[in-house]
């Protein structure tokens, strides 16, 4: 998945409306260092639950 860089500067982490970063490696998806959260990416499609967000120290190499 390619994400727009002017789509990532408005993107917020719908738990605490901090910036997210985008991660290409496995596993795919958005990382909240604010909030230590880390929202996957499936099948080319991102996952913003903040219920399904796992830790982002459980993803073992920190972005």
């Amino acid at each position: 998945m390619t994400v727009d860089p002017k789509l990532l500067e408005i993107l917020a982490c719908p738990k605490c409306k901090g910036g997210l970063e985008y991660r290409e490696k496995a596993p795919e998806g958005f990382a909240c260092r604010d909030c230590d959260l880390f929202y996957r990416v499936e099948e080319s499609i991102p996952n913003f639950l903040i219920d399904e967000a796992v830790p982002l120290s459980s993803i073992g190499n920190k972005p």
